[in-house]
């Protein structure tokens, strides 16, 4: 093997560009020639490839976001789409892909890999945390860490005013970030999408804290709540109850943004080099993940097949301390 490429896809993740600058400065180690694939798959399919040395990479490990940029390819999904892509790593001599992302990138990855023989190590970058075959992915500390600091601040000026507010953070499918950063940051309730919500018993919560002497609260939200966004929980306790003077924040797309974490930094540099390690090696097919503190390599397919979920203990640590 003697040329590689890397490329992220999906959401941007913050510890992203550590993992592209691992991956080509241990490639350039390695005696490899790496490109960086712009936008993805999309960039991928329009030939949007330069090559990259250990220089063209300095200085970005602190930067949030993706230096290679990255964007959604519907042409991907379909199988000339795909047939292309390969047709320019071929035209290329690439030998060998890292694919930064979720599980919809892995997916793709795997598609190259199986109609084309495309050898694919694929590096886990969500701040969802939602992977199956790591413990973390790259990007979940620091987005946890943004909310969990969101709720201090919003925590001083419900205090000021004697308000409840609802802060709804990141998380369609997995409610991981909802539940670290609100037990990290003392919220009276959680709700994620893991666990069905109940009005009556939200209200409750409000109302026995209340009782309890409690003047101000927090109740941190999923977006991805059965119950609905930060607004229609908001909209549905004010309906149902006593308590009207509330206020909602949501963070968004702040959540993803920012200096990535010492956490981050390490982790994906860490996978980055274990990618380049893997492909040399003859390795396809396979996903970096880590179990514990050892990293470990586990196909593909786990990262959908057996999604990560908070520890349900986590649960009772919240509604205790939250009380």
């Amino acid at each position: 093997m003697k040329h590689i490429g890397v490329l992220t896809s999906g959401g941007d993740a913050p510890g992203m560009n550590a993992a592209i600058r691992a991956v080509v400065r241990a490639g350039s180690h390695a005696g490899l020639t790496v490109f960086g694939i712009e936008r993805g798959y999309q960039g991928l399919i329009d030939g949007a490839l330069r090559e990259l040395g250990p220089r063209d990479v300095g200085g970005i490990i602190r930067q949030g976001g993706t230096f290679l940029h990255s964007a959604r390819c519907k042409a991907f999904y379909d199988a000339e789409g795909r047939a292309q892509a390969a047709r320019q790593l071929a035209a290329h001599g690439i030998e060998g892909l890292v694919v930064i992302g979720g599980d919809g990138s892995y997916r793709g990855a795997q598609a190259l890999h199986d109609e084309h023989g495309i050898r694919c190590i694929g590096l886990p970058g969500t701040i969802d945390n939602d992977i199956g075959g790591t413990d973390y992915t790259i990007g979940f500390d620091t987005a946890m860490n943004t909310a969990m600091e969101a709720i201090d601040r919003l925590r001083d000026t419900a205090f000021s005013h004697d308000r409840i507010f609802f802060l709804e953070v990141m998380g369609r499918h997995s409610g991981y970030i909802a539940m670290i950063a609100g037990i990290a940051g003392g919220s009276e309730d959680i709700l994620t999408p893991e666990e069905p919500t109940n009005i009556d018993s939200v209200i409750r919560t409000i109302r026995d804290g209340r009782d309890r002497g409690k003047q101000s609260m927090i109740i941190v939200v999923a977006e991805g709540d059965d119950a609905g966004n930060a607004f229609d929980i908001a909209k549905a306790v004010a309906e149902q109850s006593e308590f009207k003077d509330t206020r909602v924040t949501v963070l968004g797309h702040l959540q993803r943004g920012g200096s990535p974490t010492a956490f981050d930094r390490v982790l994906a540099s860490r996978m980055g080099i274990r990618a380049v390690e893997a492909l040399a090696a003859g390795e396809t097919g396979q996903m970096v993940g880590i179990s514990g503190t050892r990293l470990v390599l586990r196909p593909l397919a786990e990262a959908w097949e057996n999604r990560t979920v908070f520890d349900p203990e986590l649960l009772k640590v919240a509604q205790i301390l939250g009380s």
